[in-house]
């Protein structure tokens, strides 16, 4: 698929959710998966519960543009990848038209830092988060020894990187890519690094097990303080990746927004966090059998207000407040919001209201007043998180609701029509290209 903006979600409101869902593999451990598997000198790497998303594809296409063999076999959700030659630093570039789409981009500098001692980053890009910069990446790696120089005229980022020692490092948001980056580059720099003020992310502890695996010796994962002592080198290995938990939070809140009965194949309830509390005090029950979530909210029990603060996990998840703003519309009186990590994020609130809903902004709060009965509109994703947020918003509303652009629900949700029409839902993806 091209870049796309040609795709939308068509949503017709009013039936339930009922049956099972598969949850996908994990958007936020597969991608810094892929970044740890160009450091392996020596085999291939097989990555298992891979999820078909847009992000995957990006990152996949740039592991091949920097020199690795790149096999996705997309029906097994597979992906098998051979780093042993990665030694073209002619090919050290994460390309522009690559990069900008994609801001996981720059989990591919620490292998490109180790296997061809340098890296340059065309323009960095992503979702349109507001004032979250990438700088504190680029400090760490030049506290471990490399040199780093901006080309502003140029957009570019120039890294080299000869002779890179362990070193003390810390985060000043406990940031789950910032981590895992920084954990790659110590993964190979002789000596012992420290990362302090580290995220607790379960992907970020799925990302070490990884590594470990690989050869790697790592400590102090999810305490907030980890030690890495440097290897001389890595081998590629098999893993299963965890499932995603934001996928997870997005089906049960669409469950419950529609009054619905769905068992999630795969999902874990303490991954939730917060997340699961705050659901529960909505009124939502949760069972977890085995390796399976049941999500049940009867259709007579109205759904209760909330109040959330979104902050780094085991907090209430940022990725989940979209979802939560749409499903609080719902809820009989006033909810509050607090936005405490991206200021981009409340864009939904004006496109929520288009439907109906009566939500006001105030800076990084949002007071919701429910219940709303939502109509159906054409509506806007600003982001990945936003474009899902409306999506179930369309579950219960009167009428159609279109959503686009759809590439952007794409980035994040595998099969997102497929599983939900699976469940019952009126959910199409159109290209309309």
């Amino acid at each position: 698929m091209s870049m796309g903006q040609e795709v939308r979600y068509r949503v017709r409101g009013g039936r339930p959710l009922n049956g099972t869902a598969f949850i996908q593999g994990a958007k936020n451990a597969v991608l810094p998966m892929i970044g740890a598997a160009l450091l392996a000198s020596r085999g291939r790497t097989v990555l298992r519960n891979v999820p078909i998303i847009e992000d995957v594809r990006r990152a996949l296409e740039l592991a091949e543009r920097i020199g690795a063999k790149v096999e996705f076999h997309e029906t097994e959700r597979t992906v098998v990848i051979d780093a042993s030659r990665l030694n073209d630093p002619n090919r050290a570039v994460l390309p522009a038209d690559i990069s900008a789409r994609f801001r996981g981009s720059v989990l591919f500098v620490p292998a490109l830092m180790h296997r061809m001692g340098q890296a340059r980053i065309e323009g960095v890009g992503g979702c349109n988060l507001g004032s979250r910069k990438l700088d504190f990446h680029y400090r760490g790696f030049a506290r471990l020894g490399a040199e780093v120089t901006e080309d502003d005229e140029r957009n570019h980022i120039n890294i080299t990187a000869d002779n890179l020692q362990g070193g003390h490092l810390y985060l000043d948001t406990p940031s789950h890519t910032g981590t895992e980056n920084l954990i790659m580059a110590a993964a190979l720099a002789p000596g012992t690094t420290v990362i302090e003020h580290a995220a607790l992310e379960p992907e970020v502890l799925d990302v070490i097990e990884f590594l470990s695996r690989m050869g790697a010796k790592i400590s102090g994962g999810g305490t907030g303080f980890i030690k890495v002592e440097g290897v001389k080198e890595l081998t590629a290995v098999e893993h299963t990746i965890m499932s995603d938990r934001i996928d997870t939070g997005v089906f049960a809140m669409m469950t419950a927004a529609t009054g619905g009965d769905v068992s999630l194949v795969g999902a874990h309830l303490e991954h939730l966090g917060v997340a699961r509390w705050k659901l529960e005090q909505m009124g939502v029950e949760f069972s977890q059998q085995g390796a399976v979530l049941h999500v049940h909210r009867a259709p007579e029990t109205p759904l209760r207000p909330i109040n959330a603060v979104t902050s780094p996990y085991p907090g209430f998840a940022t990725d989940l407040q979209s979802p939560l703003m749409a499903l609080a519309a719902l809820a009989e009186g006033e909810s509050y919001l607090h936005e405490a990590i991206y200021d981009g994020r409340f864009a939904l609130a004006h496109e929520l209201n288009k439907m109906g809903a009566k939500i006001e902004v105030d800076g990084t709060r949002a007071i919701v007043h429910g219940p709303t009965q939502l109509r159906g509109a054409d509506v806007v994703a600003h982001d990945l998180r936003t474009g899902a947020a409306l999506v179930l918003a369309g579950l219960v509303a009167e009428g159609d609701t279109v959503v686009a652009p759809g590439y952007l629900v794409d980035r994040g949700h595998a099969q997102f029509s497929e599983r939900l029409a699976a469940l019952g839902a009126d959910v199409t993806r159109d290209d309309i290209g």
